[in-house]
């Protein structure tokens, strides 16, 4: 039994740092393809550069 759970681990960890490295990627990559947020044009444009201003102050 401890036989099996050794490379059962290995595997996870190895499962779990794949997902840590590639989460961020696969993130913004999606956030690319689906086209969702505020738009940089127009109302959104001026929301975005309203929001940053304020939190840099």
């Amino acid at each position: 039994m401890a036989g099996i759970l050794q490379p059962a681990k290995t595997a996870l960890r190895m499962m779990m740092l794949a997902a840590v490295l590639m989460g961020p990627i696969g993130a913004v990559a999606y956030s690319k393809a689906s086209g969702l947020g505020i738009g940089k044009q127009g109302a959104g444009l001026v929301l975005f550069v309203t929001l940053q201003r304020q939190s840099m102050s």
